[in-house]
């Protein structure tokens, strides 16, 4: 990998100086080594490829995974509620009922500039060993997860879902169906993404969970929570 960091902020009071470490994939990296190193893939430029950012990322150790109490409750909601469909990039690229879908979602859960047209094509044309399923009712679209897989590992990378399921616990199903499927085909980790502030506390609700600390990955979830929770009072 080649690493390169980018100035984002500064405190001289605490002697503090932030920089953000940005990877790039070479050809003889191993994907499972880029996530082992803390990086996820980064999608926030479509004109750039192959990049990896460094943050709190979480994953799942799906070994001992089981699920909690209210993992249950969320599951008997919408367990056999759908008919699950495996779908290729190629499929993804040429569905443009999964690509009103996923537009639609994000603009009405985070935001229209969030994601544009552009950024969707380019995510959808990663180098990545991407792949996706759509969940489907009567023969309805539902929802879609898009998910990088390779080897031991199964990254949750996006998921939407229509917006008569907002408000019902279907993105946290969705999260869940996703890392029950990762365990069911013997990988050993399941990353779910970034856990920040009051937009991450949910993920909180896998068990058990590692994060991202900068070093290492940590197995605490105490003092996940207190990140967190100090996220959310600086505004995170």
């Amino acid at each position: 990998m080649r690493l390169t960091r980018q100035e984002f902020a500064s405190d001289y009071g605490t002697y503090a100086f932030g920089y953000t470490i940005h990877a790039t994939r070479e050809a003889e990296d191993e994907l499972s080594t880029v996530y082992e190193s803390g990086f996820l893939p980064s999608s926030s430029d479509p004109a750039v490829r192959n990049r990896f950012y460094m943050a709190r990322s979480v994953r799942i150790p799906l070994t001992p995974f089981s699920p909690s109490s209210e993992n249950r409750r969320i599951l008997k909601k919408f367990d056999d509620a759908f008919e699950v469909v495996a779908m290729t990039k190629t499929e993804l690229q040429n569905d443009e009922a999964f690509k009103t879908c996923f537009l639609n979602y994000f603009s009405d859960h985070h935001g229209q500039s969030i994601m544009s047209r552009e950024r969707l094509d380019a995510i959808l044309d990663t180098p990545l060993p991407l792949r996706g399923f759509r969940y489907e009712k009567d023969a309805t679209p539902c929802g879609y997860v898009l998910e990088i897989m390779e080897g031991a590992f199964v990254h949750y990378w996006f998921s939407c879902y229509t917006s008569d399921y907002a408000g019902t616990s279907l993105g946290m199903w969705l999260m869940l169906d996703s890392v029950q499927r990762a365990k069911k085909e013997a990988k050993k980790y399941t990353y779910v993404g970034t856990a920040y502030g009051a937009k991450g506390r949910y993920k909180m609700n896998l068990t058990p969970i590692e994060f991202w600390n900068g070093n290492e990955w940590v197995k605490n979830e105490k003092l996940l929570k207190e990140l967190i929770a100090k996220d959310s009072k600086r505004g995170s």
